[in-house]
């Protein structure tokens, strides 16, 4: 039978950049990127826990899923520069930047 470990890993890393995507651009609206210390405390609590994950494929699904989620603090700043350019609209409720 064919490892499918690989495929599984691949396809879920696919879902899961696709899926924080738009979180990434929902929380820079709703909060600013001053969120970030939340992607922070997420991403490191997965990546821990795969450490601990029994299952090879739990194990990297946690990682994909940290990691993802550390990435997606550099993706928050970045977003904030595509609001100021104009690529993205600002969210009228939220203060300006000090």
């Amino acid at each position: 039978m064919p490892n499918c470990f690989g495929i599984l890993i691949g396809l879920t890393s696919f879902v899961v950049i696709g899926l924080f995507h738009p979180v990434v651009i929902k929380c820079e609206y709703y909060f600013s990127e001053r969120i970030w210390p939340l992607f922070l405390a997420g991403g490191l609590a997965f990546c821990a826990a795969s450490l601990f994950a029994e299952h090879l494929l739990l194990s990297a699904v946690l990682g994909v899923v940290g990691f993802t989620l550390l990435w997606s603090i550099h993706e928050l700043k970045q977003q904030a520069k595509r609001v100021e350019k104009g690529w993205f609209p600002k969210n009228p409720k939220r203060a300006p930047k000090n």
